[in-house]
């Protein structure tokens, strides 16, 4: 799993068909603290995250596979929750 922000979204107008419908969020990687590492990643969103929320991220393709009820979606990173708060 992996934390960051929402820094930004992708559009295209030509796309594959597993992504009809579905938002492609640039993730800023984050300590846990909130600091930026300087890393990012493209994760596809399946809880509404918006813009400069802090969310988790799974980064393993059978698991982002597995959120989108797919067995062959070319897929890896997708967003899983958004996060309120993070007690240390």
């Amino acid at each position: 799993m992996i934390l960051g922000r929402v820094i930004g979204e992708i559009h295209g107008s030509i796309k594959h068909p597993f992504y009809e419908g579905k938002k492609l969020l640039v993730i800023e990687k984050t300590s846990p603290t909130g600091v930026a590492t300087g890393d990012y990643l493209i994760a596809a969103d399946s809880v509404g995250a918006g813009a400069d929320e802090r969310v988790l991220v799974l980064d393993e393709g059978n698991g982002a596979r597995q959120v989108f009820d797919s067995k062959d979606g070319p897929v890896r990173a997708v967003v899983v929750g958004i996060i309120d708060d993070i007690v240390t």
